[in-house]
């Protein structure tokens, strides 16, 4: 007896008829691409959030220089360091703004057309044919899907 989570894919991880492997590899290769550049920006974010925490720490010491008595290097500090622009011209929030509205965001579109125009929009074909691929039939812990989708 066939336990229905063992079925494969549901319809929208099936490849639609007419696609072919090569096509598979390929948005199978845009999409990991695209993974890459969500891993990216997630760095960038992190960057942009510990450059700003650190921002707000060095605003604490130039405010605890000035009570111990040091108030020129404070001052140093404060007019040279606090605020200053990481990149020409720019706070990282500016950076943020550029990859997401220049890059990122026109990556996800072309990607999504890529798999509009090629798959139905289907996500994760490649993946999903693997699974099935690598998966063991009947096995606990191997269903193709989960047991609120079957």
């Amino acid at each position: 007896m066939t336990n229905s989570a063992d079925i494969g894919p549901d319809a929208n991880h099936q490849r639609p008829e007419g696609v072919d492997d090569a096509t598979v590899e390929a948005l199978g290769k845009l999409s990991e691409a695209l993974e890459v550049v969500e891993h990216a920006r997630g760095y960038l974010y992190g960057f942009h959030r510990l450059t700003g925490k650190a921002d707000l720490a060095l605003g604490e010491a130039v405010e605890l220089l000035r009570t111990a008595g040091h108030a020129d290097l404070a001052e140093t500090l404060n007019k040279d360091l606090v605020g200053r622009n990481v990149i020409e011209g720019r706070w990282t929030f500016q950076i943020v703004e550029d990859y997401d509205d220049h890059y990122y965001a026109e990556f996800k579109a072309l990607e999504k057309l890529a798999r509009d125009k090629l798959a139905d929009g289907k996500r994760h074909l490649f993946e999903a044919e693997m699974k099935e691929d690598r998966r063991t039939q009947g096995r606990e812990h191997h269903e193709a899907l989960p047991p609120e989708a079957s």
